[in-house]
């Protein structure tokens, strides 16, 4: 059985280069026996725009978020998941809202002991991998950051995708080459 692969795709437009990409890491991972799944961060219904620092998580044995929205549910299919990919557009050096209210959230997978100076979660593991798109070639390494420190500081493996000079929504299908990477990579993290 392959591996179980959440892609959170963060971009607001269905056709633009983000969902491309998403639609070809997906085939190829499929393509290697990988159960995917693809949630659409763009569409979703958020009670709040991120962590609200309630820390009411940190009181619960369970890693969950106490906020009923549907981020909560993304959260919680990132337990089951072997490979998280967070796929985004480059948004002034940053990721999208879509995908950064889902990013701050995930402090709920997390339980610290500040006494004792430890931290558990159910992430340890697995695989974080960014799925990165620029209109440029500027920036993309600024938002690649604080995924791969959040990669390191959890214990999980890391692996990106950076696309540079992407162009406008939808202009990567025609970039030489573009597709193969995309294609590469699916194959790589499944």
């Amino acid at each position: 059985m392959g591996k179980n692969i959440l892609i959170i795709s963060a971009s607001p437009k269905k056709d633009g280069n983000t969902s491309l990409l998403v639609e070809w890491v997906a085939a190829a991972a499929r393509s290697k026996g990988a159960d995917v799944e693809i949630l659409n961060a763009g569409t979703m219904a958020f009670k709040v725009s991120g962590c609200t620092a309630c820390r009411a998580c940190q009181k619960l044995k369970d890693y969950i978020c106490v906020i009923e929205d549907e981020g909560k549910l993304v959260l919680q299919k990132m337990i089951s998941a072997h490979v998280i990919v967070m796929a985004t557009p480059l948004y002034f050096y940053g990721p999208s809202a879509q995908l950064k209210v889902i990013f701050d959230r995930m402090f709920s997978l997390y339980k610290w002991d500040n006494a004792a100076g430890t931290m558990r979660t159910p992430l340890k593991g697995k695989m974080l991998a960014l799925v990165l798109s620029g209109f440029e070639d500027v920036g993309l390494d600024v938002v690649e950051k604080p995924f791969r420190m959040t990669a390191d500081y959890t214990g999980m493996m890391f692996e990106s995708l950076l696309v540079p000079n992407a162009g406008v929504s939808g202009e990567i299908r025609n970039k030489p080459g573009v597709k193969d990477l995309a294609t590469a990579f699916g194959k790589k993290i499944a």
